[in-house]
C-alpha cells in the first residue's frame, strides 16, 4: 500500500462484468480530473491467442485436463505483484495491451490475439487502476493484493455469471456453446483454487443475484436484466460507512448483515459512484499529504 502513489484493482472472472465496473470508475476519474494509469488484466497472460491455443491442445495430449487462463501457468502473476510494488513505491511501471479484436490491433499493425509490446506506463499520474481477473492474487510465493489500497470484487452468483460469458462469447467472440461450456470445465479448478479467494480478500465486493430463474444457465435465452435481480454489496471493514446514508439514497435498499447492504440490481452504478467516490477522495486526500 502507498499514500503517495495509490492503487485500486478490480477483480472478477470471465464474464464476470468487470468492464462496466471499469466505465463507472473512468466516470468518476473524469469528474474528480484524477489521472488514472489504466491496466487491464489481460494484458498479463503468459501467452497470445495462437500460443495458447497450442498450449492448450499440449495439455489436453499430456491429460492435463485444467489448464487455463484462471490459472498460474497460463499468467503472469509476478510482473502483476512487481508492476503494483514497483507502482507503489515510484509511481512508475511498465505494461502492454492484449488486442482482442481486429478494431483493437488495427491501430498498431498487428493480428488479433496479439500483445503490444511493453512499454512504460505514463507519467505522471495520480493512481494506478488495474481490471481484470487477478487483481487481488496470492499465492504461495505472490501476493499482489497486499500492494493494493483500494479492492473491489465483481462477483455475480456463478449461474449468472455463466449466462453472461455464453451470451458474450457467442455473440461478440462467435464460439460455440460447446466450445465454452468446455471452457468452464476446464477452468473450475483454477477458479476454486485463485479466483474465489481474491474475494476474501477485496475491500469491497459487489454480488449481483437474480430475482428470476437462472437454475440452467446453459439453456438461458437472455441475460437477467438489471431490474430483474438484486445487488448485495458485502464490505470487508464496515467502519466508516455511512450505511444510514447509502439506505436513504438506494431506494428498496437493507441490510441483510453489520457489514452488506441490499440494493436493487438497476442500483449499481447509483451504488458504486456513492460508496467509491468517498473512498477515491481519502487516497487523493492521503496522497496530497504525503507530498
Amino acid at each position: 500500500m502507498s499514500a503517495k502513489h495509490p492503487i485500486i484493482a478490480i477483480t472478477g472472472s470471465s464474464g464476470a462484468g468487470t468492464t462496466t465496473v471499469r466505465h463507472t470508475f473512468q466516470q468518476i476519474f473524469r469528474r474528480e480530473q484524477i489521472s488514472a494509469a489504466v491496466i487491464e488484466g489481460d494484458a498479463y497472460h503468459r501467452y497470445d491467442r495462437m500460443e495458447m491455443r497450442q498450449r492448450l491442445a499440449e495439455a489436453q495430449r499430456q491429460g492435463v485436463a485444467s489448464f487455463s487462463h484462471f490459472g498460474p501457468d497460463a499468467n503472469l502473476f509476478e510482473e502483476i505483484e512487481t508492476l503494483f510494488q514497483r507502482y507503489g513505491e515510484t509511481g512508475t511501471g511498465t505494461t502492454r495491451k492484449y488486442l482482442h479484436s481486429p478494431e483493437e490491433a488495427a491501430p498498431y499493425g498487428q493480428e488479433p490475439g496479439t500483445f503490444t509490446p511493453w512499454e512504460p506506463l505514463p507519467e505522471p499520474t495520480d493512481i494506478l487502476f488495474y481490471e481484470g481477473l487477478h487483481g487481488a492474487v496470492k499465492t504461495e510465493t505472490v501476493d499482489a493484493a497486499r500492494h493494493a489500497d483500494l479492492l473491489i470484487g465483481v462477483v455475480p452468483i456463478i449461474n449468472l455469471e455463466w449466462i453472461q460469458k455464453l451470451h458474450r462469447d457467442k455473440i461478440s467472440r462467435g464460439h460455440s456453446q460447446e466450445a465454452i461450456v468446455d471452457t468452464i470445465l476446464r477452468r473450475m479448478p483454477d477458479y476454486v483454487n485463485f479466483i474465489c479467494p481474491q474475494f476474501s480478500l477485496t475491500d469491497i465486493n459487489f454480488q449481483r443475484v437474480p430475482t428470476v430463474d437462472t437454475s440452467n444457465p446453459f439453456i438461458a435465452r437472455d441475460i437477467p436484466s438489471a431490474d430483474e435481480s438484486m445487488l448485495v454489496i458485502r464490505f470487508r471493514n464496515p467502519r466508516g460507512i455511512d450505511f444510514p446514508y447509502l439506505l436513504s439514497m438506494l431506494k428498496d435498499s437493507f441490510m441483510s448483515r453489520p457489514n452488506t447492504i441490499c440494493c436493487p440490481g438497476g442500483k449499481m452504478a447509483l451504488a458504486m459512484q456513492l460508496i467509491i467516490t468517498p473512498l477515491i477522495w481519502q487516497l487523493m486526500d492521503r496522497k496530497k499529504k504525503a507530498h
